[in-house]
């Protein structure tokens, strides 16, 4: 990758995690990264493909990072554990805001939506993945099947990643309390 684009990259995130993509602008973006605004029409083409470029990015690292993971040889329950620390970290570095961010601005712009949806639909996979094994070792996941159990994981941490940045506390709504429980659950399955 050039120097250029990832100077872009790392500007365009910056102005997103500050002022938000309804405030996000390709002049902001040039004046944080010290380029020209023709730059960013030449690697990006446009703001949305500019930002979505950026969670793209983010989100196959992280893709990767939960495949690895889950593909380790450890209980289910400690690997959801490490899931539930990820969440964490990822609020912090500022991906679950970029990804809700873009997921709004896909409600009014369906190539952005498509491009989001596709970027869930890989969590989606990895999630129905990781059910499918648990069914095998499991012998069952009762009347769910692996992407409906999936699913719900999925949404359980989207909504919860959406309170999060809405303010909500612990003591309001207890996510992180309630996501971390349910690791207490998986263990008292797996070890019958």
């Amino acid at each position: 990758m050039s120097d250029t684009r990832q100077k872009i990259l790392d500007a365009a995130r910056s102005c997103l995690l500050e002022v938000g993509y309804a405030n996000f602008s390709t002049r902001r973006v040039a004046d944080a990264a010290g380029v020209r605004v023709g730059h960013i029409h030449y690697h990006f083409g446009s703001k949305s493909n500019l930002v979505l470029s950026m969670l793209g990015e983010e989100n196959e690292r992280l893709l990767h990072r939960q495949a690895q993971m889950y593909g380790a040889e450890e209980p289910l329950w400690k690997r959801w554990e490490q899931a539930c620390d990820f969440l964490d970290d990822d609020l912090r570095t500022g991906y679950v805001r970029v990804l809700h961010e873009m997921t709004t601005a896909g409600f009014s712009d369906p190539d952005v939506a498509t491009a989001v949806k596709n970027f869930l639909q890989g969590w989606m996979a990895l999630l129905t993945d990781v059910a499918t094994q648990a069914d095998e070792t499991l012998g069952g996941l009762g009347p769910f099947t692996a992407q409906e159990l999936a699913a719900l994981i999925g949404d359980a941490f989207l909504g919860a990643e959406a309170m999060l940045l809405l303010g909500v506390t612990e003591n309001e709504m207890p996510h992180r309390s309630a996501l971390r429980r349910v690791g207490l659950w998986i263990r008292e399955v797996e070890e019958g």
